[in-house]
């Protein structure tokens, strides 16, 4: 097993230390200069600093990688898995570090964080699979005398760009499947929540994956642009915004990258007259504020249909004015904040130009918040069709509430206010008016009497629309596929 070299902590005035990059099995300082704090966005205390790597330090990671395919791409498939039950074991074994810092650094609450926590080591198990995920087929005699047979063989070097919301579960999207269908990985996590990755590529570590298979760049701009463009990297996996994920998609195509970017998203609910009200209620309240609003699965535009208006409208609303906000550590709190100031501004910005737009407030969650930390209260606003609370991405506890006659005007909103089409719901007792909701959406996630339709790891996360840029999406077979190539073989012998 592969000794563990800790990571060197460099002074700093708050006393928190400086993060290095974790490239060819070392840690290493960044060549960068510059840093950023990292928060406790519920106590505002700076956890940590993290550097602003350029391609430099990208380039450096890239080598590295190379140089580790060549000998990990020839190791049979069940050894490369035998170190993914080795990585599972120690992700299980620190399972509470590992929920604490989720929470910590991004702000969730400690059930979220636990989810969160879950859904990454449901990736690792389904990579353990590999030895059967990355089988070929044969088709003898396709012409008298002549075989032809499918192989997968490791793409080379594989890139995630990831985001501050799910700062766990997200890099285990791929890098487990990375590096058992035989590639070598560059994680660049978010510079906002850089702190749970340390703690997964520490324990790849320990788990005995050789120098150089997995790799750690921190940064911002500059790394993912040295990413799109660093020559040793063969694929790209990124999750963000629209306006990035776009801008990541087009550099990759631009020098030839394989690449998978998942961009924003405006999810809709829509609610039927005959929704079972009190699950229905939990459901969407859990959907709309869980994470503080911060997941793109989240709902945030509710249309209620008909008389679901009188019956579930209220009690939603109610809902929200009961949620306690706090330290996501601490007992008996249910909604966390969102993750920097700047985001906060962001929302209560879109919210007052909804307002001024004609929508109506029917729960203000601007003002009772705790006097620390970068909290937005659970909100609730009625609004019209074309209201910017209707198509912008809030990422904030923000529900947006549409009123709708019939289904199909539910979904006709639902289709023409926004650009994205990432997930969405109904709740209905219907199985005529839940089969027309499933056909008529464009979104690639369905949930029916499910608020956040956040599909299994065997199962392809799919956006469409401007919500995805790509054509293979993050795990199911489709991660596989994304990070192998396939080869024929024809044979004809004499």
């Amino acid at each position: 097993m592969t000794a563990i070299a800790e990571p060197t902590s460099q002074g700093t005035a708050q006393g928190a230390r400086t993060l290095q990059n974790f490239i060819g099995g070392r840690w290493v300082d960044s060549s960068g200069t510059d840093t950023l704090p990292v928060y406790n966005p519920a106590t505002e205390e700076v956890l940590a600093h993290v550097p602003l790597s350029n391609a430099d330090d990208v380039a450096a990671a890239g080598r590295a990688a190379r140089e580790a395919f060549k000998e990990w791409s020839e190791v049979p498939v069940p050894e490369r898995v035998q170190s993914l039950y080795r990585l599972r074991t120690a992700l299980l074994d620190d399972r509470e570090a590992l929920v604490r810092q989720i929470s910590t650094e991004n702000g969730k609450i400690y059930a979220d964080a636990a989810g969160e926590y879950r859904r990454g080591i449901e990736v690792v198990e389904f990579a353990i699979g590999m030895p059967s995920l990355i089988a070929g087929y044969n088709v003898e005699t396709v012409s008298r005398g002549i075989d032809t047979m499918l192989e997968r063989y490791p793409l080379g070097v594989g890139a995630a760009i990831t985001p501050f919301n799910f700062p766990f579960m997200v890099p285990l999207w791929t890098l487990p499947i990375a590096i058992a269908a035989g590639n070598a990985f560059i994680l660049k996590p978010s510079e906002r929540t850089p702190l749970s990755a340390e703690l997964i590529v520490r324990l790849c570590q320990e788990a005995g994956i050789p120098d150089g298979v997995v790799n750690l760049v921190h940064g911002a701009a500059d790394a993912v642009q040295g990413i799109c463009a660093d020559p040793n990297i063969d694929a790209v996996s990124f999750v963000g915004s629209a306006r990035v994920a776009r801008i990541v998609y087009e550099a990759c195509g631009r020098n030839g990258k394989r690449v998978q970017a998942l961009g924003g998203a405006k999810n809709h609910i829509i609610v039927m007259p005959d929704a079972v009200i009190d699950r229905s209620v939990e459901n969407l309240s859990e959907s709309a504020f869980g994470n503080a609003g911060q997941r793109c699965l989240a709902g945030s535009v509710m249309t209620v249909v008909g008389d679901a208006k009188d019956t579930v409208l209220p009690r939603v609303v109610e809902r929200a004015e009961g949620i306690r906000l706090g330290f996501g550590l601490d007992e008996g709190v249910e909604m966390g904040p969102v993750i920097r100031p700047d985001a906060r501004e962001r929302i209560h910005s879109l919210i007052q130009q909804g307002l001024d737009g004609g929508a109506e407030m029917l729960r203000d969650g601007r003002t009772a918040v705790p006097d620390r930390g970068f909290f937005v209260g659970p909100t609730v606003i009625g609004i019209q069709p074309d209201s910017v609370l209707a198509s912008e991405e809030l990422f904030g506890p923000v529900l947006s509430v549409l009123k709708a006659d019939t289904i199909d005007q539910a979904i006709e909103l639902m289709n023409t206010s926004n650009e994205y089409g990432n997930a969405a719901s109904i709740f209905t007792s219907s199985g005529k008016a839940a089969r027309e909701f499933r056909r008529g959406t464009p979104a690639g996630m369905i949930g029916i009497n499910v608020g956040v339709a956040a599909p299994v790891a065997v199962f392809p996360f799919s956006g469409h629309r401007n919500s995805f840029f790509g054509d293979l999406h993050v795990t199911g077979r489709d991660g596989v596929d994304f990070f192998t190539r396939k080869k024929t073989t024809t044979t004809r012998w004499f």
